[in-house]
């Protein structure tokens, strides 16, 4: 028997669409649906006909964060495992990410519903956030005895400040699509059945230049709040050399001369 994927995978125009397919689940991320997905962004890293992704939940959920039924086979299992089991765990959790918020594309939530404590991390790994009139948000990983283990840690505070994420952290309260946009934890707001074309556009026009310029760009500026201005100085020298070289600003560059040349006739 065929079972549904639990992440789904398409594309159109050069724009990849990954669904998180679990909506009886809201999309509660188990250990095998990461492995899906992990899957599915290394394949978008390596194929360079896809230029943009959209990343959105089935049914009512975009993602309700860590799955119940792992929780409860944590609980028991044997005490002596519990610690390094979950370290390794996390390894996979962090590999996830980190693939998602590095991938040398532009990256856009589609957040139809609840994205909530993982689900709200998982969000917050792309470069753009597109919220429907159904979403919300909340970091509730305190009220489990739990630390944000899916990066809210380091995304969240970059998108709302140091104060505001601890607040939304500490008590683990519920933000809405209106107060998500307010806070710059979404970027665009939509109804419901916008969401997808309103993320496909946004998808589309992010990533209509340079395919090489973006990839540099987000490499240099998703750390350039670590860095001091000499260090994103010296990365965007080196980046810039390969820029010249590359095919899409010589073209580009060619098309301008030709378009001066013809002016001047």
């Amino acid at each position: 028997m065929n079972q549904e994927p639990l992440v789904s995978y398409s594309v159109e125009n050069g724009i990849a669409l990954l669904t998180l397919n679990r909506p009886d689940k809201r999309n509660a991320m188990s250990d095998a649906m990461r492995a899906e997905l992990v899957d599915h962004l290394q394949g978008v890293r390596t194929d360079r006909s896809i230029r943009a992704l959209v990343l959105t939940g089935s049914g009512k959920g975009f993602c309700a964060g860590g799955d119940i039924a792992g929780m409860k086979t944590r609980m028991e299992a044997d005490p002596a495992t519990v610690g390094f089991n979950g370290w390794e765990r996390q390894q996979g959790v962090h590999y996830a990410a980190s693939l998602l918020l590095n991938l040398p594309i532009p990256t856009v939530a589609a957040v139809n519903g609840a994205a909530a404590g993982l689900g709200a991390d998982l969000a917050l790994s792309c470069d753009f956030v597109i919220a429907s009139d159904y979403a919300h948000f909340t970091w509730a990983y305190i009220a489990r005895g739990l630390i944000p283990d899916g990066g809210g840690m380091y995304f969240l505070p970059r998108r709302v400040g140091l104060a505001r994420a601890k607040a939304l952290i500490f008590s683990g309260r519920r933000v809405n699509a209106d107060e998500a946009l307010q806070l710059g934890i979404a970027d665009q707001r939509c109804s419901a059945d916008e969401l997808l074309g309103t993320a496909r556009t946004m998808a589309d026009e992010m990533s209509s230049g340079s395919r090489t310029a973006v990839a540099l760009t987000k490499s240099i500026i998703n750390k350039s709040y670590e860095m001091s201005e000499s260090q994103v100085f010296a990365e965007g020298s080196k980046a810039q050399g390969i820029c010249y070289t590359s095919e899409e600003h010589r073209a580009s560059v060619q098309a301008f001369l030709d378009r001066m040349k013809e002016a001047q006739q």
